[in-house]
């Protein structure tokens, strides 16, 4: 299994941030490549600039602790999948980490750049400002034992 993380800060309060991250149909508002989105239950389908669909299970939304945890079920060759979008405080402005697991580990490669440019696209929505990513892997790591 591969797992990637990308974080970046954001001169926003974290309560500003969550209300994007948290609404699973504000997606195509800051993650690039991603055309429309419908929800329905936990259910979101996302329709990429490509004219492909993205089908995910949303399994996770806690106000408390700032999580947002999604899944891809299709239609994407993935034996495993998990996203996990954080928004932390940080001193006022706001921390995101968005990491995810990923099988099989050839997909982490497509997928660590679409996180980041999502990172970047989410800092500049809130901002009003330029891109940037503070820190991510620069390769995907390797779980060792998990399936």
């Amino acid at each position: 299994m591969a797992s990637l993380r990308c974080d970046t800060r954001i001169a926003r309060p974290p309560d500003e941030v969550w209300a994007l991250v948290s609404d699973p149909g504000r997606i195509v508002e800051w993650f690039p490549g991603m055309e429309t989105v419908v929800v329905e239950g936990s259910t979101r389908t996302i329709t990429l600039r490509s004219g492909l669909p993205l089908i995910e299970e949303v399994v996770n939304v806690d106000p408390r602790l700032r999580r947002f945890q999604y899944r891809i079920v299709g239609p994407l060759p993935v034996e495993h999948h998990l996203g996990t979008v954080d928004v932390l405080d940080d001193d006022g402005a706001t921390r995101v980490v968005y990491s995810t697991e990923i099988t099989p580990d050839p997909l982490a490669f497509v997928i660590d750049g679409a996180i980041a440019a999502a990172v970047g696209g989410l800092k500049t929505l809130s901002e009003g400002g330029p891109t940037a990513v503070t820190s991510r892997t620069a390769e995907p790591t390797r779980t060792e034992g998990a399936s």
